[in-house]
C-alpha cells in the first residue's frame, strides 16, 4: 500500500467510511445557545451593549487567567488594538512568524507597521527561540529609547509569537529573550484558548494578548475576538479605543481621539456565554480526537501525528500530520478530500505573499520545510465523541 493510501486509511480509520463530507472544523451548539440568544431578541438587547458582554468578559477573564478581558468583534480586530496599546507605531517594525494566519500580519500592517518575519521550530511550529536570540543578536542595536534594527535603521517595536494550531510556544524563553531585547509581547492566541503551558493558561503570557471566537475556532461566538491583560490601563484603555473612543455622556457624543466601532455585540457575546460554559468538554473531545489519531498513525513510514510539546497541554484546535519530506503534499490532500475528509495545508508562508515580498525576514528554512510537510486533518470537536 502506498503512502497515500496508508494515509486516508488512517484517517478513515479514525472517522468511518462516511456518505457525507466531513469538514475540517465544525462549531458544535449543545448547550444553552438558544436559550442566551432568545433573551436577547426578547428583551432586544441584540447591538454593543447589554448584560451578556459584561458576563462574558468577566466568565473569559477568569478563564483565562488574567484580569481583564475586552470582547471585541473579532481576532485580528483585538489584535490591531493591541499593538496599538503596546506602543507600536507607523514605520516601526514588529517581529511576527512567517508561519502565522495572514491576520497576525494585517494587524501588524493596519498601524502602517511593518511585519518582520521570523522562523519556526519543528515541535511546537512556534517561534524557534534560540534561532531568533541568534539572528536579533547580529542585527539589534539596544538603545535607550528600545532596540533597532541596524540593517533598516527602524526600531523593533514588540514581538507576536503565535500558537499554531493549539500547540503552546516556548514562553518562559521568549519572555526571557523579549526582556533581554526590550521588545513587549503580545500573543496571538487565536488558536490556543484552552491550551496550557506549563500549566500556566497561554492567554496570561505577555504584555497582552489576544483571541479570536471565529466559527471554526474550539469555541464560537459566530464572529468575535478579545483582548486579555493584566494592566488596569491598558484594559481601560482598550475598552475606550473599541468603543468610538466615546466619552461618557448622558446625551452627548464626546469623541476624545480615532476610535474604532470594534465591540462585540451582545447577542455574540450571549452565544459566547454558553459555549465557554461547555468548553471543558470541548477540550476533551479534542483531546480523545488527538489519542485517536496518534494510535491510527504510530508505525507509519514517512507521516507523524503532530503532538502537544513536552511541558504543555495543548487543546488540539486542528489535529495535523508530518509527512516526509519529498513526499507529494498536494497529492496527499487531494487523496484525503476525494474521500470525503476535508484537509488543508498550513499557510502560504507572509513573506510568499505579493504583499510583503519586501519585508525583512530571518533565514526561514524551518517554517519552509513545515508549509511543505504539514497537514491539518478533520478536527471538529464533535468528531471526538459524545459530550453528553
Amino acid at each position: 500500500m502506498s503512502n497515500v493510501s496508508q494515509i486516508v486509511e488512517a484517517v478513515k480509520t479514525v472517522l468511518g467510511d462516511k456518505d457525507d463530507f466531513i469538514a475540517l472544523h465544525e462549531p458544535l451548539f449543545q448547550g444553552r445557545e438558544n436559550e442566551y440568544l432568545k433573551d436577547c431578541i426578547d428583551t432586544g438587547w441584540v447591538s454593543s451593549v447589554g448584560a451578556y458582554v459584561d458576563r462574558f468578559s468577566d466568565d473569559l477573564a477568569k478563564r483565562c487567567g488574567v484580569k481583564y478581558a475586552i470582547p471585541t468583534v473579532n481576532g485580528t480586530a483585538a489584535l490591531h488594538i493591541a499593538l496599538m496599546l503596546a506602543g507600536v507605531k507607523r514605520d516601526e517594525e514588529v517581529l511576527c512568524p512567517a508561519l502565522t494566519f495572514i491576520a497576525t500580519a494585517n494587524a501588524i500592517s493596519y498601524i502602517g507597521a511593518i511585519p518582520h518575519f521570523i522562523d519556526s521550530e519543528e515541535q511546537s511550529l512556534g517561534v524557534d527561540v534560540p534561532k531568533l536570540d541568534s539572528y536579533l543578536s547580529a542585527i539589534i542595536d539596544v538603545k535607550d529609547d528600545g532596540s533597532y534594527n541596524k540593517l533598516t535603521g527602524r526600531r523593533i517595536a514588540a514581538l507576536v509569537p503565535m500558537h499554531t494550531l493549539g500547540h503552546p510556544v516556548d514562553m518562559n524563553g521568549l519572555e526571557a529573550l523579549a526582556q533581554k531585547y526590550d521588545l513587549p509581547i503580545i500573543a496571538d492566541c487565536a488558536e490556543s484558548l484552552g491550551s496550557l503551558y506549563h500549566d500556566k493558561p497561554v492567554e496570561a503570557f505577555g504584555l497582552i494578548s489576544t483571541l479570536s471566537f471565529n466559527g471554526n475556532k474550539i469555541m464560537t461566538t459566530g464572529g468575535g475576538g478579545a483582548i486579555l491583560t493584566n494592566d488596569a490601563e491598558l484594559a481601560k484603555r482598550a475598552k475606550h479605543l473599541t468603543t468610538t473612543a466615546k466619552q461618557p455622556h448622558p446625551w452627548e457624543f464626546i469623541h476624545d481621539e480615532i476610535g474604532y466601532n470594534y465591540r462585540m455585540p451582545n447577542i455574540n457575546a450571549a452565544l459566547g456565554c454558553a459555549q465557554l460554559e461547555q468548553l471543558d468538554a470541548f477540550l476533551k473531545a479534542k483531546r480523545d480526537l488527538a489519542e485517536r489519531y496518534k494510535l491510527a498513525f504510530e508505525g507509519l513510514n514517512g507521516v507523524e501525528f503532530v503532538r502537544e510539546p513536552e511541558g504543555t497541554r495543548s487543546n488540539y484546535w486542528l489535529c495535523a500530520i508530518r509527512i516526509e519530506d519529498g513526499l507529494d503534499r498536494d497529492q496527499i490532500l487531494k487523496a484525503l478530500n476525494d474521500a470525503g475528509y476535508m484537509s488543508r495545508p498550513l499557510w502560504k508562508l507572509m513573506h510568499e505573499l505579493d504583499m510583503y515580498k519586501s519585508c525583512p525576514h530571518m533565514d526561514l528554512s524551518c517554517a519552509e520545510k513545515l508549509e511543505r510537510t504539514v497537514i491539518s486533518i478533520p478536527s471538529s470537536v464533535k468528531l471526538g465523541g459524545a459530550l453528553k
